[in-house]
């Protein structure tokens, strides 16, 4: 079992950055590929962009690509998004994914484990 906690969501302006982090526990970190999804209210939860167990590979939804950053430290066995120029579309409960193996763009059916949310807010 990997147990997945996010935190750092909150309310910012459009044009804004924030950085989420999602803490993992349970078995080895970096054999996993890890995932940040989101879901806006009323529509189904997507795809944001996805990190290989050793960063060596990285792949980003065409909606953030160029302003969001998909990172980790299997030291402290987390993993970062890093969200510039937010806009109010990105408002949406972002949640942290792990799986394997490392999908290029994987689908909900794809993840392992799933933690339970943090919701980022961008008001325009």
């Amino acid at each position: 079992q990997v147990q997945l906690v996010e935190s750092g969501g909150g309310l910012v302006q459009a044009g804004g950055s924030l950085r989420i982090s999602c803490a993992a526990s349970g078995r080895t970190f970096s054999d996993y590929a890890m995932a940040w999804f989101r879901q806006a209210p009323g529509k189904e939860r997507e795809f944001v962009a996805t990190i290989s167990g050793r960063s060596r590979l990285t792949y980003y939804a065409d909606s953030v690509k160029g302003r969001f950053t998909i990172s980790r430290d299997n030291a402290k066995n987390t993993v970062y998004l890093q969200m510039n120029s937010l806009k109010p579309e990105d408002t949406a409960v972002y949640y942290c994914a792990a799986n394997s193996p490392f999908a290029r763009f994987p689908s909900r059916n794809d993840m392992d484990y799933w933690g339970k949310g943090t919701l980022v807010t961008v008001s325009s």
